[in-house]
């Protein structure tokens, strides 16, 4: 398994940050994680496919939101708090105290009705 990358603090750009965050399930992971710490993959509430849920820790971690480490087959990831708040402060206390759960429980439970 190659090692992940990850920016360094001074790499850490706002336009990447917030390219990051518009999208409605990296914001959600954003979330996830700061309310409840660091989490492995399959601990987040998140109804996505995993080749899906990859695809968006990549570009979380590539902008410098993230921390993901590896121990033995699982990925566990991290909010770069402190990172975020020396290159942006405020910005991420403000984005998750304004972002509501983008999945609810009735989202996830939910069968799309078949329209004609």
């Amino acid at each position: 398994m190659r090692p992940l990358s990850h920016p360094a603090r001074e790499d850490i750009s706002l336009t990447a940050v917030l390219y990051a965050l518009s999208d409605t399930y990296r914001l959600e992971i954003v979330r996830q994680l700061a309310s409840r710490g660091e989490l492995n993959c399959s601990a987040l509430d998140i109804p996505a496919a995993k080749s899906t849920l990859s695809h968006h820790f990549k570009v979380l971690r590539e902008s410098g939101l993230i921390y993901s480490r590896s121990e033995g087959r699982e990925h566990y990831n991290s909010l770069r708090r402190d990172d975020l708040d020396a290159r942006f402060p405020g910005l991420l206390a403000a984005v998750i105290q304004s972002s509501e759960p983008a999945f609810t429980p009735a989202l996830l439970t939910e069968k799309p009705s078949a329209q004609g």
